[in-house]
């Protein structure tokens, strides 16, 4: 196919350089259609140079030429090599001179850029510039150098990331991936990949929490009294010793060990059971003639009660100890090892009491780290945080500490150990600026905020940052790709998803005339008591996810099938497969 070139350089700079545009005989400019956003190629001796227009502009033309426009261009890459297998590199070492021609890239040109040489490669979509061309990702490059998908709601945010992963876990079936859904909107998106775990059926003991974790959950989020604090950090030790005691004394002949000589600390996680820890504040109030001094332990121990006796922290406080030391099974069983066909665990926090899933979310990413670290990477784990602005955010009076320290020494030493990190949010400008600068490939939708727009400006390195203004206007689906998952920076459009795999909120946006209809108070009695059962303790005592009645049991079931209850997956029948060990 023949090229005709439509410009020339007039001017070169760094890695940018300005292009004349000529009139080619019948064609105008709006016939080449050079505007922004669009791929050229400059061709020089020894290669041909990869740019982008990012502007054009008729206005101050010199009158001494024939062009009727100008283009300012940034220089991305070249193809080098012979015309039968040419090569694609990232970054320019031959320069344009004045006069070089310039024309638009042909389809076979993008092919040579786009096209996976080396490596695992997903296909997540096609090129904005020429539809036949594929967008494809470099899996290696995306993941053990972590990534993140930027976007406002409604932009198809989730979907791209549902597209994401459902690809991640065809290219690497060995990969375990951990994902944190805030909204519950994936539960649906991986079908019999994934382990879905809710507040009804995940068992996270509440001797896993660090100290900082526990006090979290204690103060329901807020500061801790100076006061209390000091006693726990003195009795947790003590009471994890005086576990440890029974359950390496023999029946028979009872040595006592005097659990101060254990060499515990507060964070060591070892169980210890909450009788303990209360006999032991009690004992230490009873010792006090103080009256003012003993109303401290006393609050404190009203604390534990309340919050042990909460159904909501059932997941925490439920037959924790029954079973002994069970953090391999729970581990086993959060991060799926071994995988037993179920790679990916969705963990679904829209259920979880609000004073508590920061410190879930941290003791989560805590583990996840620490197992990598001691098991010196041998099996490779992806965690990807939805809205990660709240985790790790960039107020640092705001948010709970030990989470975002949890998330930055994945995203600062993760890729060592085997622990890779994919972030999701709508609202970068409110991220910690550490965490998102250690993501190298970035897919950014439609940003409508000027300090998002900031911040994105500041955390892209590369010579196609222009392409950013670009952000405000992009439809929805499109994406720009950044970074060293992508040859170039691309601006390209996520493939169709199928509907199966679509989150929640998007399906139940495509149904939402069906589901209005048909309302009832059944209905409505249904959804009361899926309410209240999140907050009594009935589940335990019938055993059926909190459906008493055989009526009420009924209706619920038929009113599972509309999309805004499907969040409830009942009762895991694996629930307590955790808790197979006998007690000795």
């Amino acid at each position: 196919m023949t090229v005709i070139s439509f410009g020339r350089v007039i001017s070169v700079r760094g890695s940018q350089a300005r292009v004349g545009i000529l009139s080619t005989g019948q064609m105008t400019v709006s016939d080449i259609r050079a505007t922004v956003g669009r791929f050229i190629s400059i061709r020089c001796p020894s290669a041909t140079i990869i740019a982008i227009i990012t502007e054009v502009t008729s206005e101050d033309l010199s009158q001494a030429h024939d062009y009727v426009a100008t283009a300012s261009v940034d220089l991305l890459g070249e193809i080098l090599g012979p015309a039968e297998r040419p090569k694609f590199q990232r970054g320019v070492t031959h320069y344009p001179t004045i006069g070089d021609a310039v024309e638009m890239i042909t389809s076979q040109e993008l092919r040579t850029i786009y096209t996976p040489t080396a490596g695992d490669h997903i296909d997540i979509g096609a090129l904005q510039q020429d539809t036949s061309v594929r967008a494809c990702v470099n899996v290696e490059e995306m993941l053990s150098k972590h990534f993140a998908v930027l976007g406002s709601t409604g932009v198809g945010k989730s979907t791209g990331v549902s597209l994401l992963l459902n690809e991640i876990l065809k290219a690497r079936p060995n990969l375990r991936i951990f994902l944190l859904d805030v909204h519950n909107e994936y539960g649906r998106c991986f079908g019999e990949k994934a382990l879905v775990l809710n507040p009804r059926n995940l068992k996270l003991p509440f001797w896993l929490f660090n100290f900082e974790e526990i006090v979290d959950v204690l103060f329901g989020g807020r500061p801790g009294v100076p006061e209390e604090l000091d006693i726990l950090a003195e009795v947790i030790p003590l009471a994890k010793g005086i576990y440890t005691q029974y359950q390496n004394t023999d029946r028979i002949g009872l040595k006592r060990i005097d659990p101060k000589t254990v060499g515990y600390t507060v964070d060591t996680p070892v169980p210890y059971r909450l009788v303990d820890l209360i006999n032991l504040i009690d004992e230490r109030m009873g010792k006090l003639e103080n009256r003012s001094s003993r109303i401290i332990y006393h609050k404190l121990i009203s604390r534990i009660e309340t919050v042990r006796n909460d159904p909501r922290y059932a997941f925490m406080f439920d037959n924790a100890n029954v079973g002994g030391d069970t953090m391999a099974e729970v581990i086993s069983h959060l991060f799926r090892l071994p995988a037993n066909g179920r790679p990916m665990t969705v963990m679904q926090l829209a259920g979880f009491p609000a004073e508590v899933v920061d410190s879930v979310v941290s003791v989560v990413c805590r583990m996840a780290f620490d197992f990598g670290l001691w098991s010196d990477g041998v099996s490779p784990l992806l965690f990807v945080c939805e809205e990660a602005h709240r985790y790790a955010s960039a107020d640092r009076s705001i948010g709970f500490g030990p989470t975002r320290k949890a998330i930055s020494r994945i995203a600062k030493e993760g890729r060592k150990y085997g622990v890779y990190l994919g972030l999701i949010t709508q609202r970068p400008a409110e991220l910690d600026a550490t965490i998102i600068s250690q993501c190298n490939t970035l897919f950014t939708m439609r940003l409508a905020n000027e300090r998002d727009q900031s911040l994105l400006r500041s955390a892209v390195s590369d010579a196609a940052a222009n392409l950013l203004s670009f952000v405000p206007s992009l439809g929805t689906r499109e994406v720009l790709a950044f970074g060293e998952g992508v040859a170039l920076p691309t601006r390209l459009r996520f493939k169709e998803v199928p509907l199966h795999q679509l989150p929640r909120s998007e399906a139940t946006i495509a149904t939402v005339r069906s589901v209005n209809a048909g309302h009832d108070m059944h209905f409505v009695s249904a959804v009361l008591e899926r309410w209240r059962g999140a907050t009594s303790s009935r589940d335990a005592a019938n055993g059926d996810g909190g459906m008493s009645s055989t009526g009420d049991r009924a209706g619920l079931s038929a009113s599972l099938d509309a999309p805004m209850l499907q969040p409830s997956m009942g009762l895991d029948p694996d629930r307590f497969s955790l808790l197979k060990k006998p007690l000795r």
